[in-house]
């Protein structure tokens, strides 16, 4: 079972920093979810690299 990690990001509605939970076992993610302030649909990229550097990207679902 991998742990899941910890990322902080801007939701890009309301700015919010907010708390999402990625699983590092899968190096190229697409979902959606919602900002925990706001309510709005958030779609996340997530890519890790070989270094296991978790990079994440943050849009509006309609953009």
């Amino acid at each position: 079972m991998t742990d899941l990690v910890e990322k902080n990001i801007h939701c890009p509605y309301c700015s919010e920093v907010i708390a999402i939970l990625i699983d590092p076992s899968e190096p190229e993610q697409s979902y959606v979810e919602d900002c925990q302030v706001c309510c709005q649909p958030i779609l996340l990229d997530v890519v890790i690299d070989e270094t296991d550097a978790i990079e994440v990207y943050a849009r509006q679902e309609n953009e």
